[in-house]
This record gives C-alpha cells, structure tokens and sequence, in this order.
C-alpha cells in the first residue's frame, strides 16, 4: 500500500528562513553563502515527507564550503567555463546528503 507524500512547510516560516539566509549571505559579502543555502536546503527538506518518511538532511555549510572553494578555484582556472556545471554540483552534493 503506498504512503502518502506531502509538504508541509508554511509561508511565514519559509520567508522566515529565507531572510536569515539572505542576511548571512549578504552580511558577508558572499563568503557565508554555504551557510545561507544549508539554511534553505534544510528547511525545505525537513518538511518533505515521501512514501510517508520524513527526509533528512545531512549536509553542514563547512562540508559544502570546502567544495565551494575547490569550485571557485576551478571556475577561476577555466576563466568561467566551469561555472556551467555549479548548478549540476550542487545538485548533486545536495541530493547525497539527503535521506
């Protein structure tokens, strides 16, 4: 029998979270961006259930800020070129940290 899967996050939590991860991110001028997307990433997940099991994130801003350095570096060393695939490596760090 299949389980249901919903959302369940509101609106004022949402704009809530979504004003600290601005705040962090700006405040720093860019250099806290990990911590600010951690934030969202969390929040998003955490109201997610599927097949009726809640998901968990297990990733943490110091682990996504050491790939961030090594993707500006690459990004730099490419003159840009790189940056094309930043979405994509996101992505993919976000999705192995999630259960």
């Amino acid at each position: 029998m299949k389980q249901e899967s919903y959302f369940d996050g509101g609106l004022l939590s949402y704009v809530g979270h979504r004003i600290i991860a601005s705040l962090i991110t700006i405040c720093t001028l860019g250099i806290c961006a990990p911590w600010g997307i951690c934030i969202m990433i969390n929040w998003k997940v955490k109201h997610t259930v599927i097949d009726g099991h809640r998901l968990y994130f297990d990733g943490t801003a110091t682990q996504l800020f050491g790939n961030w350095i090594k993707w500006l570096i690459l990004t730099i060393i490419t003159i840009g070129i790189y940056s094309f695939w930043l979405n994509i490596k996101l992505e993919q760090w976000i999705t192995t940290h999630i259960i």
